[in-house]
């Protein structure tokens, strides 16, 4: 059992899960099925003294992948669960979620103690529980271990850094929403002005810290996508440069993009190197986790405080990850061009690879994969709307059947 922290420590870390916090999301209805959110009394030593919950989606097969989920402050595992977006996915592609869960008795605002070093190091406090929740999945759950994932909100999302910082040998990427560079706070103190307005290092300054979670490790890095809203004044979006900075420095790839690609609601994506690092810049978004609630195969989560009704990064990150059944390893998102014509992306599988492109949005109503109506572009059998109908809005949309695109690839 952890040692309780001081009145002190308790205070400060309540201080700074107002600041970064995400109020608890008021719950909905869950779909009437047999599996359901269900905790995990025991998992290993714990030192973390946190909760594990478990989601095994009906019908899941063996070796199946696993996404780990961590929350913001003042929010539970429950609440993320239901609101992120992740559950539709699990269904729909049969994968485990794995969710930890602060307790207050840790940090009194229920934050992951991202800006505590015995927290964030390889081997040791929160970061082992997290860890060995992963150990209890693949050992009891027949986990795949080449194909565990970490996401979170923002203290969720400081942590899922540490996460991938330390244990680059337990996950194969991650998704930092919200969230701050490893290390980029070591105490209380640290913490705010890291939080906003932001550190300043050098991509190499960074990527040392990463670095040193795990010396001498030579490994596969896991890759990284990047979420913050333009107008988060909690966590300032200069932490989007600095964690890009990080990352693709630890990837050995440039600072400069090698693709943007214009998505829905105002979202820049922006691709590094061979795709190892993306980020994703939601226009106009404050401090939460991107969601877009509705029925169509790109929608999900549900709106409310700190889910931002904007776009579903849960499916962003899941065909990323492969999750979808596709490569764990996609290759890279093609560059926005003008280009009028198709053309097959070739896969490392023997298997045909869906086709995507990427072009303005004229040239895909020019090429018959869009139509345009009222001045907006829309994907011809998806009928997802692009944006506007016009040459300098680009958009990439991927074939998954004839005469039916769907945006993103």
């Amino acid at each position: 059992m952890r040692r309780p922290p001081s009145i002190l420590t308790r205070l400060a870390a309540a201080l700074a899960g107002a600041t970064l916090a995400v109020t608890a999301a008021v719950a909905v209805a869950a779909p009437a099925q047999a599996a359901s959110l269900t905790p995990v009394a025991s998992f290993g030593s714990n030192p973390g003294n946190l909760g594990m919950y478990a989601y095994r989606p009906d019908g899941l097969p063996g070796n199946a992948p696993a996404v780990v989920l961590l929350h913001g402050c003042a929010q539970n595992a429950t609440a993320y669960f239901t609101n992120s977006g992740w559950r539709k996915y699990a269904d729909q592609w049969k994968f485990t979620l794995i969710l930890a869960e602060q307790k207050s008795g840790n940090n009194s605002s229920s934050c992951f103690n991202w800006f505590e070093t015995g927290d964030t190091a390889r081997g040791q406090g929160e970061a082992l529980s997290v860890k060995q929740m992963v150990d209890h999945a693949r050992a009891n759950f027949g986990t795949d271990p080449a194909r565990v994932y970490v996401s979170g909100l923002s203290a969720g999302g400081a942590m899922t850094a540490a996460m991938l910082a330390a244990y680059p040998d337990v996950f194969a990427g991650g998704s930092i929403v919200a969230g701050v560079p490893y290390r980029c706070a070591t105490s209380m103190v640290s913490a705010f002005s890291c939080m906003n307005p932001g550190v300043d290092k050098s991509p190499a300054a960074w990527g040392d810290l990463v670095r040193n979670a795990y010396p001498g490790y030579a490994g596969t890095r896991p890759k990284v996508a990047i979420w913050h809203g333009t107008a988060d004044y909690t966590v300032a979006t200069a932490n989007a440069t600095e964690s890009r900075d990080q990352w693709t420095n630890v990837a050995g790839v440039s600072q400069t993009p090698t693709g943007t690609t214009t998505l829905p609601a105002g979202t820049t994506q922006e691709t590094y190197g061979n795709d190892r690092v993306r980020v994703y810049r939601v226009s106009g978004m404050g401090h939460g986790t991107p969601v877009d609630p509705g029925s169509g195969p790109d929608q999900c989560g549900t709106a409310a405080a700190y889910f931002l009704d904007t776009i579903c990064s849960a499916y962003r990150d899941a065909l990323w990850f492969g999750l979808d059944g596709g490569s764990t390893t996609p290759g890279p998102t093609p560059t926005t061009g003008p280009t009028p014509t198709a053309s097959p992306t070739p896969g490392p599988s023997p298997t045909v690879a869906p086709t995507c492109v990427t072009a303005s949005n004229y040239a895909h109503v020019t090429a018959g994969r869009a139509y345009q109506s009222g001045g907006y572009a829309y994907a011809v059998g998806s009928n997802q709307r692009m944006g506007l109908y016009n040459v300098f809005a680009s958009t990439t949309l991927k074939q998954t059947a004839p005469a039916h695109w769907v945006i993103g690839c």
